[in-house]
C-alpha cells in the first residue's frame, strides 16, 4: 500500500471502529458504567505489548499527562453527551464539529495550515451538522433535551480536537507511536473508573455485570481504532487524520437506526451525505 493511501485507509478503519464503539457505549443503557468497562478493556488490551514497547523518554512524560487530562476532560463531555441525546443527534454533532476544532487547534500548536479546498471542506461539514442537528420533535421539552444533548455534544467536539492535537504532539516525541498508544490506554481508564465508582456507589458489580460483554467488545474496537489512529498522526497532519475519522457520523447513523431503532429521516441522510463528502474535501484537498 502507498504511503498516501495508508493513512487513509487506517482512518476508515479507524471510522467503523469508533462509531462501533460509541454505539456500544449507548446501546448499554447505563453510559457511564458502559464508558467505563470500554475504557478498562482497553487498557488489558493493551497489556500483553508492554514488554515490547520502549519506555516513554523522561522528557515526554509532561505531554503524556496533558493527554491524560484532555482526555478525562473529553470523556466526561461525552458521557453527558450520549446521556441526553439519541445518538444519531449527538454522535454526528461531536464527531463532526471535531476537525474544524482540531484545524483550530492545530493551527497555533501545531503549525499546519488549511488549503482553500479544505476550509470549503470544513464549511460544507459544519452547515451539514447545523441542518443534521435541528430538532425533529414539536414537543417544546424535546426541543430543550435536545439543545442541552448539543452543547455537551458541541464540548466533546472541542475535546476532540483538542486530544487530537495534544496526542499527536506526544505521539510524535516518542521513539514509536505504539509507546504511545500503549501507555495512553494504561493510564486512561483511571478518570472515568473514578467517577463510576464514585457515582455508582454500591451499585458498581451490578452495573458493570450488564455492561461487560459489550464493553469488552467496546474496548477492543476502541484499542484498534485509536491505535490506528494515532499511527495515522505521525504520517500526516491531524487536522486531516480527524476530518476522515469523523465520516464515522455515517456508520453511527447506520448503526443507530438497526441497533438502537432511532430514526434520523430523509433530512437527515441528505445532511450525513454532505457532512461526508465536506470531510473527504478536507483530505483530497490537501
Amino acid at each position: 500500500m502507498s504511503s498516501a493511501l495508508l493513512p487513509v485507509a487506517l482512518c476508515l478503519f479507524s471510522a467503523v471502529t469508533v462509531a462501533l464503539t460509541n454505539v456500544l457505549v449507548k446501546r448499554g443503557g447505563d453510559v457511564l458504567t458502559a464508558r467505563m468497562t470500554v475504557a478498562v478493556a482497553m487498557a488489558i488490551s493493551v497489556l500483553p505489548f508492554v514488554p515490547f514497547v520502549p519506555l516513554p523518554p523522561r522528557e515526554t512524560w509532561h505531554l503524556i499527562a496533558v493527554s491524560m487530562v484532555v482526555h478525562w476532560a473529553y470523556q466526561f463531555c461525552l458521557v453527558r453527551a450520549l446521556h441526553r441525546g439519541d445518538l444519531s443527534l449527538v454522535f454526528p454533532v461531536m464527531r463532526g464539529l471535531a476537525p474544524l476544532a482540531t484545524a483550530c487547534f492545530a493551527t497555533f500548536i501545531l503549525h499546519e495550515r488549511l488549503t482553500l479546498v479544505q476550509i470549503l471542506g470544513l464549511l460544507a461539514a459544519s452547515l451539514a451538522i447545523i441542518v443534521f442537528a435541528l430538532p425533529t420533535a414539536s414537543d417544546p421539552s424535546r426541543r430543550s433535551l435536545d439543545r442541552r444533548a448539543l452543547v455537551w455534544a458541541a464540548l466533546t467536539a472541542l475535546g476532540v480536537g483538542m486530544y487530537a492535537v495534544a496526542d499527536t504532539k506526544a505521539a510524535r516525541a516518542m521513539p514509536s507511536p505504539m509507546t504511545f498508544v500503549v501507555w495512553l490506554f494504561l493510564i486512561d481508564w483511571i478518570g472515568v473508573t473514578v467517577v463510576a465508582l464514585w457515582q455508582r456507589h454500591g451499585r458498581i458489580y451490578e452495573a458493570v455485570r450488564l455492561q461487560w460483554k459489550a464493553g469488552l467488545i467496546g474496548g477492543m474496537a476502541g484499542t484498534l481504532s485509536y491505535g490506528m489512529a494515532i499511527y495515522a498522526y505521525t504520517l500526516t497532519d491531524a487536522a486531516i487524520v480527524t476530518a476522515l475519522r469523523e465520516t464515522s457520523v455515517v456508520f453511527a447513523a447506520i448503526m443507530g437506526a438497526i441497533l438502537l431503532k432511532e430514526g434520523f429521516g430523509r433530512r437527515r441522510v441528505i445532511a450525513a451525505a454532505v457532512l461526508a463528502a465536506g470531510l473527504v474535501m478536507m483530505q483530497v484537498g490537501a
